[in-house]
C-alpha cells in the first residue's frame, strides 16, 4: 500500500501512546498470508462489493464484541434481534464455562516496550483457575493469524515494566479464542447457511452425500454457535510473529524512517 503522507501512514497503521507512535499488531500481521481472505475476495463479484461485505461484517462482529464485553462486566444491554441467537447461545454457554472477565482489562490498550509495538486486547479473563487473554472472533472457524496476534499480546503483558505499568492482577498464563458465530440449519440436509454482512453463504451442502439443491433447502431458524479454545503453547508463535514484525518493518522501511521509527 502507498500512502501520501507520513502522517496519514501512522494514523493507518498505529497508536500515538504518551507522545511515541508504535505500530498495531493486527497492521503488522497484513504481511501474512490469509488464504481464507484470499479465497472470499476470488468470491466476490468486484473490488468494491468485497469492501463492501468486508465492512459490514466488520461493524456486525463489532456489535457482538460490544455486546458480550458488556455483559460480562456486569453492564445491563438490550440485545440487538439481529445477534440474539449468538449472545443467548454464548450466556447459556458460559453457564457452564464461568468465564471471569476484568472489568479493566475489557478492549484495553496495550504495548510492548521492549519490542516496540501496541495493540487492543479484547479481555483478560480468567478461565478454569488460569488467567489469560481472551480474543472474540466472530468467524466460522479458527486461523493461524489468531495465534500469533494472541501471542503478541502476551508477549508484551509478560514484560516486568509492563506488568508493573498496568498492576496486572497476576502473571499472564495462557490464551483463548472464543468463536462465536450464528447460522441457520438446513432441516434436509444439513447444510448451514451464514449471513453476514449482506451476504449469505451456504456450507457443507454442496459437498456432503445427499445434500439437498440450492432451491431446495429448508432452513430452520438462526442458532448460535460458540466455542472456546485453548492455546497454551505460545513460544513458537511469538517468535513467528517477531519475524512478521520484521518482514514488515523491511516492507514499510521507508516511511518507518520518516517518521524517525528507525
Amino acid at each position: 500500500m502507498w500512502y501520501s503522507n507520513a502522517e496519514q501512514f501512522k494514523g493507518l497503521n498505529g497508536y500515538v501512546i504518551n507522545g511515541v507512535w508504535y505500530p498495531r499488531v493486527t497492521k503488522i500481521l497484513d504481511v501474512k498470508a490469509k488464504p481464507a481472505l484470499d479465497n472470499f475476495l476470488r468470491e466476490m463479484e468486484n473490488y468494491a462489493s468485497a469492501e463492501d461485505v468486508k465492512n459490514r461484517s466488520a461493524a456486525e462482529g463489532s456489535l457482538v464484541h460490544d455486546i458480550i464485553e458488556k455483559l460480562m462486566v456486569g453492564s445491563i444491554v438490550e440485545v440487538p434481534p439481529e445477534i440474539k441467537p449468538a449472545v443467548e447461545t454464548f450466556q447459556r454457554f458460559n453457564e457452564e464455562r464461568k468465564i471471569v472477565f476484568q472489568p479493566d482489562f475489557v478492549e484495553r490498550q496495550i504495548l510492548s516496550l521492549q519490542h516496540r509495538y501496541a495493540g487492543t486486547v479484547d479481555a483478560l479473563a480468567l478461565v478454569d483457575g488460569k488467567f489469560g487473554v481472551l480474543d472474540i472472533k466472530t468467524s466460522t472457524g479458527f486461523y493461524p493469524e489468531y495465534n500469533l496476534q494472541t501471542a503478541a499480546y502476551v508477549s508484551a503483558l509478560q514484560e516486568f515494566e509492563v506488568k508493573r505499568n498496568f498492576m496486572l492482577p497476576r502473571d499472564i498464563e495462557t490464551r483463548w479464542i472464543l468463536r462465536i458465530n450464528q447460522h441457520r440449519i438446513c432441516n434436509r440436509c444439513g447444510a448451514t447457511l451464514r449471513e453476514k454482512g449482506g451476504r449469505s453463504k451456504v456450507r457443507n451442502g454442496k459437498n456432503r452425500s445427499g445434500s439437498c439443491p440450492d432451491e431446495n433447502h429448508e432452513w430452520g431458524s438462526m442458532v448460535g454457535d460458540v466455542e472456546l479454545r485453548e492455546f497454551p503453547y505460545f513460544y513458537k508463535d511469538i517468535k513467528a510473529f517477531m519475524a512478521a514484525k520484521i518482514l514488515w518493518e523491511w516492507e514499510n522501511d521507508y516511511w518507518l524512517r520518516q517518521i524517525k521509527y528507525i
